[in-house]
């Protein structure tokens, strides 16, 4: 039957002795199906209702004999665990992927967002690269081990998680706080890699093993309320304007960790000439200040990750034209390195604003915990490595520090080495077709070869060798 999966031993390789070997083009359709599925599922946020999905995995789960638990701090947005035992003398591995997806404008997609519509070799709807992707190929995964039974060193744990998009006290939070013994592993899998097409091929393997950290900040600026027609020298608009403009003026220190070190260095043999040189100058005194401005200007992504980025999104103040106010904020979206010194930043912030009229206060909005990096030679990421280069012979490994936030800060602040891997694109379509677009796809091709990417890397470190 095509669902039954041989197990065998791959000749030449002992790191691959007892794995279980799988007919990859007997599993498509399965594959498909269920990540179709789980995009036709409006699990949009706001409101959520991750439980809609939740009720289609357990369905999933219970048919093949795999034992479940639902936990929620709302009835409509659950999180569900799946564990899969193992012989317990290794620690467990975690399959993390969340349910939830960004809101949609309608009038915008060229098809229904969630219709899971298979059009031009894509998958086209809204969560199609975040974070369904990531779902299904976990549920694949667990499906094949159960159907295997190939002996395992370690529980391999299974959690879909609700919130991730802005509401994490619903999932990973929640989860963390409140349930982290149904979850507590040695390593997890979940997003914020990814794999870069190039000339057809995959050329680029990006495992995340850093991320920043969100301390967003509102500034406050008073003064006295009065006629416009007056000007004030306390004008609370005018202070506060000059605050935004400094901190927006301000090139924070460049500073590399492991994780970033390796990244560029990577990144610099796959790059043409002019763009490697760039990457190995970095650290040259006479070079790095000219570089960082070429950065600063044409790749945003790489300026930040060389430092704790501070970025105005918000302004508010006034309500009248001819009133000047007594009162305007903005907010500060800061993105610290993992090992900023807050305190001593938030100093320098003062510093560099110099105005006894503007305070600031931190807001709670997008928080998470501090987390250092995950580890570049432990047994997990080392499988990483190597699922990769069986799949991608060609392709250049570097491990990627997230300039944006995930739900591993929670995992990682636990102790847990976390990865965030992805499937293949493109550049344009990262860019043009990726998560939160309103556009979002996947090619078909490559939701395949993510799922055996992923039972790769988890059968590497999960099976009895």
């Amino acid at each position: 039957m095509s669902r039954l999966i041989c197990i065998v031993c791959l000749l030449g390789s002992a790191a691959w002795g007892q794995i279980p070997s799988v007919n990859w083009e007997s599993q498509k359709a399965e594959v498909l199906k269920h990540y179709r599925d789980l995009i036709q599922i409006d699990t949009s946020s706001p409101p959520g209702n991750e439980t809609r999905a939740v009720e289609y995995l357990k369905k999933v789960f219970e048919a093949e004999g795999i034992p479940t638990k639902t936990f929620a701090v709302d009835p409509s947005r659950a999180n569900l665990v799946a564990r899969i035992k193992g012989n317990g003398s290794k620690r467990p591995l975690l399959l993390m992927a969340h349910t939830d997806v960004v809101s949609v404008q309608r009038e915008k997609w060229p098809v229904d967002p969630f219709g899971a519509v298979i059009k031009d070799g894509y998958v086209w709807g809204r969560g199609s690269s975040d974070d369904k992707d990531k779902l299904a190929a976990n549920l694949m995964v667990m499906l094949l081990l159960k159907r295997s039974g190939a002996p395992l060193d370690r529980d391999v744990i299974f959690l879909a998680e609700a919130g991730e998009e802005g509401d994490s006290q619903f999932g990973a939070m929640f989860m963390a706080d409140k349930h982290f013994d149904e979850i507590d592993a040695e390593f997890a899998l979940t997003e914020a890699g990814n794999a870069v097409i190039r000339n057809g091929e995959v050329a680029i393997v990006e495992i995340e093993t850093a991320e920043k950290v969100p301390h967003p900040v509102r500034l406050v600026a008073t003064g006295i309320s009065g006629h416009a027609s007056r000007p004030r020298v306390d004008n609370a608009v005018a202070h506060l304007a000059g605050a935004v403009a400094k901190l927006a003026a301000w090139q924070t220190p460049m500073r590399l960790n492991d994780t970033t070190r390796m990244y560029f260095e990577k990144l610099a043999t796959v790059s043409t000439p002019e763009e490697a040189a760039r990457y190995n100058g970095l650290n040259r005194p006479d070079r790095t200040a000219a570089i960082q401005q070429y950065l600063a200007e044409n790749e945003p992504f790489h300026y930040s990750m060389l430092r704790t980025s501070v970025v105005p999104t918000i302004i508010k103040g006034g309500f009248r034209t001819n009133v000047i106010p007594s009162e305007a904020e903005a907010t500060i979206d800061i993105r610290a390195l993992p090992d900023e010194n807050m305190p001593q930043f938030f100093a320098e912030m003062k510093r560099i604003i110099n105005d006894p009229a503007v305070k600031f206060e931190e807001t709670s909005f997008g928080a998470r915990p501090t987390t250092q990096p995950s580890r570049l030679d432990s047994e997990m990421y080392i499988a990483l490595e190597r699922s990769a280069k069986r799949m991608y012979p060609h392709a250049t490994v570097m491990p990627m520090m997230q300039t944006g936030a995930t739900d591993m800060a929670y995992l990682r602040a636990k102790g847990v080495q976390a990865y965030g891997i992805g499937p293949a694109a493109t550049e344009q379509d990262y860019i043009n077709f990726g998560a939160h677009s309103d556009v979002e796809r996947l090619q078909e091709s490559s939701l395949y070869s993510f799922v055996e990417f992923t039972w790769n890397a988890v059968t590497d470190v999960v099976v009895h060798k």
